[in-house]
């Protein structure tokens, strides 16, 4: 994200070193929980990468994750073995993907992400901040509705040579 809070991956690009920690991220991921926006944006194009470079690490690390759940009303069929098409309540299979053994779970851009934190199925939030001001855009958490205050600890935080900064957070 943004400084300011956007989320729009074409107002900005990652550099080397935070493209770097996303692939370290995905690779300790067996599960993505994704909306349609973003698995449209990520299934069409990463498994292709994946077999025309086998150097792209982000590639692999990406095409390694064994499971994909997609939250969406609207879309009528996946296309990818690895994809779960999910239409039930969101609460009710988050917390049944958080039992089971494995990896993380990891999720990505507004809409899904939002719904996660209200329900409180956030267990930890990595903050990947760009050092500049979009000025628009989509923004983290924009729509969220909390019953309460999100209370968070900061467990860790690195900056890179770009001036980005990753925030890692736990809930308290």
């Amino acid at each position: 994200m943004s400084l300011d809070g956007c989320v729009d991956h074409i107002k900005f690009s990652p550099d080397e070193e935070t493209f770097k920690y996303v692939t370290n991220l995905t690779r300790e991921t067996d599960t993505f929980l994704w909306g349609r926006t973003i698995y449209q944006l990520m299934v069409p194009y990463w498994p292709d990468a994946a077999k025309a470079d086998p150097s792209d690490k982000f590639a692999q690390a990406f095409d390694a994750v064994d499971d994909i759940v997609v939250f969406s009303r609207s879309l009528e069929k996946v296309e990818d073995h690895k994809v779960r098409l999910v239409r039930t309540d969101l609460r009710e299979e988050v917390l049944k993907l958080k039992q089971m053994q494995g990896k993380n779970i990891f999720t990505g851009g507004v809409n899904l992400a939002s719904q996660l934190a209200e329900l409180n199925l956030i267990d930890e939030y990595h903050f990947l901040i760009h050092p500049i001001v979009v000025g628009e855009g989509r923004k983290v958490f924009e729509s969220i509705d909390l019953r309460e205050k999100l209370q968070l600890k900061l467990i860790e935080s690195q900056t890179f040579k770009s001036g980005s900064v990753v925030l890692r957070y736990v809930k308290q």
